[in-house]
């Protein structure tokens, strides 16, 4: 079960999927309730652990009683809720550059309500989406590879259902910042490799912090290891020059410890 994250779709896994199937693995790859081809719903109380019981629903829908679930960035702190509601069903975790590894509020970055994160979601364009990328997932360098991702999110404000596609995101935004899992991570029972690119400075919510604040939060080489550390039997596999995304970003190098963590026992 791959899970995506909150700027990408389940097609941004295109390269995992075939890689995994052709390593022999059923692959299983949903879009979210409010995000790309799945139901933008107009009144909807998200929150992780109704993703999470979604999540199982699926699974049992499909008759897989224990599956290996991946996440990355809002999709790995999706699956570690996953890992923590329903340990019996999973066989493995993976979560890449999973975001909830730090309570920003906790940390001193103010709350944003949905009406004014919806407002800076309606000012999203490509632009603004290749920049946010570009800064935080990417360390500055930018390949012509990454495009088809900023096209497909960008897309989903471009059409007629820019409002609702702006609202849900406000939704999740919202979720995410006032949901960390940081304070469970010691009670995840599943064996559970961490995917960590080091460059990652990925913060929700940073931009609103004051400057000595924002600089000290999003240190993902800093908080791979500490999350390692809290989580019982965990293994941790780092790519120092890789950022936010470093399946996009690097995908042999990416793929290959991947497959590795997966067949290790």
């Amino acid at each position: 079960m791959l899970l995506h994250g909150k700027n990408f779709c389940g097609a941004t896994w295109a390269e995992t999927i075939a890689v995994l199937a052709g390593a022999g693995y059923r692959v299983v790859v949903p879009d979210q309730v409010g995000f790309c081809a799945s139901t933008k719903p107009v009144g909807y109380q998200f929150s992780f652990n109704q993703l999470a019981a979604n999540t199982q629903a699926l699974l049992q829908s499909l008759g897989i009683a224990k599956a290996t679930v991946i996440g990355h960035s809002m999709g790995g702190m999706l699956a570690m809720r996953y890992a923590l509601q329903y340990p019996a069903q999973v066989e493995q975790l993976v979560a890449v550059n999973p975001l909830g590894l730090e309570d920003w509020q906790a940390a001193g970055v103010p709350y944003a309500t949905i009406d004014q994160l919806n407002a800076q979601e309606l000012k999203t364009t490509a632009d603004s989406i290749k920049a946010y990328q570009l800064r935080f997932y990417y360390n500055g360098q930018w390949k012509p590879a990454y495009d088809r991702w900023v096209e497909m999110a960008a897309g989903l404000y471009a059409g007629p259902g820019r409002e609702l596609v702006a609202w849900n995101q406000a939704q999740t935004s919202e979720m995410i910042f006032t949901q960390p899992v940081v304070h469970e991570l010691p009670h995840l029972q599943v064996r559970t490799l961490l995917m960590i690119g080091g460059k990652d400075r990925t913060a929700p919510g940073a931009n609103r912090a004051p400057k000595a604040i924002a600089e000290q939060l999003g240190d993902y080489a800093t908080l791979g290891r500490t999350t390692a550390k809290m989580i019982p039997g965990a293994a941790l596999v780092e790519f120092p020059a890789l950022g936010h995304s470093p399946q996009v970003e690097s995908p042999k190098e990416f793929h290959e410890a991947l497959l590795k963590g997966l067949a290790a026992r």
